[in-house]
């Protein structure tokens, strides 16, 4: 009687476990959805869809970026944040929605309670920019300029509190200028080109192609050192800056409580995809650095990041109003 009795107890055992245990090991088995907080055409786009190809290549199912654009990223992270912890639903994201916004203002998630950290990817500088129309080729031509034409520059970035932003806020703050900040949602390359702004502040991915075919003027890299992609280009910190940095970073995440093996295969794919030759020789003319960090490290760089952001945001007085 016992051993029946502890017979029935270990097949109820089987029965409410092994579902989700056969689930992960079987995962992906049907399309995967990857949340992109920013516009189609953005360096956060553009970087997600070229890990989606890969990805649905090697598990055999679609792969498919979403876009749900706003608040600088944190509408698609908050959707995540929200989704079901199956794999089903991960998130491609910037560090601003997660690491900066939550110095500036109070949000639906909380980054590190509410996300699993899957791997950081991809690191990117920024390209301030001018429209050719501007009598301006160097950081001190610009502030000169700017000091000279009080009131005239206004800088555009993909939106409020993102590295562009901040970069931009803390340069004028630095430089002792003003300049308007206008947010966008996304790439604001076109209003760049035509003169609605004046100066552009955008990551390097979206930014280069136009300067290399000259229908903008890169000024600066917000690296501290130059990128590969546009090895002519000179820092901030080499144009009276020293130390100034402001780069943005590209990892995946899921919801919490994501199983382990799903982001261990995961991680273990976007590393293939860091490896291939010619997706590194495609990322590194994009201006990106790769890394390809364990979810310990993703989920210390954030803790990291925040208080950092934090003392810059308050030392500059930057605003979710400017």
């Amino acid at each position: 009687m016992l051993t029946r009795i502890r017979t029935v107890f270990t097949c109820l055992i089987l029965l409410v476990f092994a579902p989700p245990v056969l689930a992960q090991a079987n995962w992906p088995d049907r399309p995967v959805k990857i949340v992109v907080g920013f516009t189609a055409g953005s360096s956060t786009d553009v970087t997600a869809r070229m890990f989606a190809q890969k990805f649905s290549e090697a598990w055999g199912q679609p792969v498919i970026v979403e876009n749900v654009a706003g608040n600088s990223g944190a509408i698609g992270v908050d959707r995540v944040a929200k989704a079901a912890p199956d794999g089903y639903t991960l998130m491609w994201s910037g560090n601003a929605a997660i690491t900066i916004l939550p110095s500036m203002q109070a949000l639906p998630f909380d980054p590190l309670k509410d996300l699993t950290p899957i791997s950081t990817s991809l690191v990117m500088p920024s390209l301030f920019m001018v429209n050719n129309d501007l009598p301006v080729k160097s950081i001190p031509e610009l502030i000169g300029y700017a000091k000279a034409n009080p009131g005239k520059l206004s800088y555009g970035t993909p939106g409020v509190g993102t590295p562009q932003h901040i970069a931009g806020e803390l340069f004028c703050f630095l430089a002792g200028i003003r300049m308007e900040h206008i947010p966008y949602r996304g790439a604001n390359m076109v209003d760049l080109m035509s003169g609605v702004v004046q100066v552009g502040i955008q990551n390097a991915g979206a930014a280069m192609p136009l300067v290399r075919d000259g229908r903008v003027r890169g000024i600066a890299v917000t690296s501290l050192k130059r990128t590969p992609g546009a090895p002519d280009l000179p820092t901030l910190a080499e144009q009276g800056f020293p130390g100034f940095e402001a780069t943005s970073w590209f990892a995946l995440l899921g919801p919490a409580d994501l199983p382990k093996p799903i982001v261990d295969k995961v991680r273990a794919e976007s590393l293939k995809v860091l490896a291939d030759r010619e997706m590194k020789e495609k990322f590194t003319a994009m201006g990106l650095d790769l890394m390809g960090s364990t979810p310990e490290e993703t989920r210390a760089a954030i803790a990291a990041d925040i208080p950092k952001w934090a003392k810059v945001i308050k030392d500059a007085n930057i605003r979710t109003g400017q």
